[in-house]
């Protein structure tokens, strides 16, 4: 049996930060993943947007790591020439009655340290938007959007440069806590065995059912996990706005708002369904919805211009209708297993959040801070 220092299971963008943040710090370290390329499923199917950190709670690992990740990001992506733009959001309220919610909005920005949000008048947002209809609005300068593939691209280049390697195709199909370490069964083609010192699970969607199969680790400890899915419509031609355009969030979620890509292409979405199973199919039928919903800040919205985009399914703690879960980062403080670094729950805004959250897998398996460069990007 092989030994290695460190498994990262899963090579999304949070495997791949954490894999770069490993390799970075001198640990050899092996990613497994299941598929057979990076980025398969929450990673690649989401609205690629760098979050300035507004809605999530004080205290929150959601709100620190965002704000902290956003600023990194921003960095990191000029350093390594990762396409990115720094393109604002407008929060746009579109009756009277919500304007008092731009308010609250603006102030847990500020308690939870991000004070930059402006509030401004519904013509100024109407005149830098004119297709846009609003009552009232906030400006979010430090929104962007990023190629979240070259980003990937880019955390596993400098993971692999400091030695790091990636097996594909490669399932974990159990492990075992030993006293000299994690002992790993890898199934795929080329089955094998592995012994790691330490092992950090952030199969994304799988998680949870990742960590029930660790023999050693108290399965009371491990959550259950839900899976949410959001449908996302694509308008034929070029996007109407050059902004992102969030409307006041009315129920769970930020409701069917605007994002657009760097080819300038705008997608409209996500509805929420709660699902039982992985089904990224999506169904024209459930666009219908979306008419009303957009023209209410796009009032010219045209009569079937919208077109079945893609769907994405978010790794959720809690239940339908329960409060939001807050990202949970579970070491051996938490499960008392020496070695193990559990991710669960990592979705929005996961890949604005995904180097801090790399870090605090690093200080929960008690390793050192990185010095000089590395430290910065």
């Amino acid at each position: 049996m092989e030994t290695v220092e460190a498994v990262v299971v899963g090579a999304g963008v949070i495997g791949l930060a954490v894999a770069r943040r490993l390799a970075l710090g001198g640990v050899e370290t092996i990613v497994l993943e299941k598929e057979g390329a990076i980025g398969t499923e929450t990673s690649s199917r989401n609205s690629e947007v760098i979050h300035a950190g507004i809605y999530y709670p004080k205290g929150s690992l959601k709100a620190r790591c965002c704000i902290a990740g956003k600023w990194w990001l921003y960095r990191y992506c000029a350093a390594k020439g990762v396409p990115h733009r720094r393109c604002g959001k407008l929060i746009v309220a579109t009756s009277e009655t919500q304007n008092a919610t731009l308010d609250k909005i603006k102030a847990n920005a500020e308690a939870i340290g991000m004070p930059d949000l402006e509030r401004w008048p519904a013509e100024r947002a109407m005149a830098l938007e004119p297709e846009l209809f609003c009552t009232g609005a906030l400006w979010s300068p430090t929104t962007g959007i990023v190629d979240s593939h070259a980003l990937m691209l880019a955390y596993l280049g400098d993971a692999e440069e400091h030695g790091a390697m990636i097996a594909f195709k490669a399932p974990l199909e159990r492990a075992r806590v030993r006293e000299d370490g994690i002992e790993l069964e890898v199934g795929g083609a080329e089955p094998m065995r592995l012994l790691a010192r330490y092992l950090v699970n952030a199969a994304g969607l799988h998680a949870p059912e990742l960590a029930r199969r660790i023999e050693g680790l108290d399965p009371a400890r491990v959550p259950c996990g839900y899976l949410c899915k959001g449908n996302y419509y694509t308008l034929s031609g070029r996007s109407p706005f050059s902004r992102l355009i969030y409307p006041v969030p009315e129920q769970a979620g930020l409701g069917v708002h605007v994002t657009i890509d760097l080819a300038g292409q705008c997608r409209f979405g996500p509805d929420v369904e709660w699902v039982e199973r992985i089904d990224y199919d999506v169904d024209p039928k459930r666009a219908e919805r979306f008419y009303a919903e957009v023209r209410k800040y796009w009032p010219d919205l045209p009569d079937g211009a919208l077109e079945p985009g893609y769907a994405g399914i978010r790794p959720k703690l809690a239940p339908p209708g329960a409060p939001a879960a807050d990202f949970l980062v579970q070491g051996p403080r938490a499960h008392g297993v020496p070695g193990l670094v559990n991710l669960l729950g990592i979705e929005s805004p996961g890949l604005t959040a995904s180097w801090p959250l790399a870090e605090l897998v690093a200080a929960e398996l008690g390793l050192p801070p990185l010095e000089g460069e590395a430290a910065d990007i």
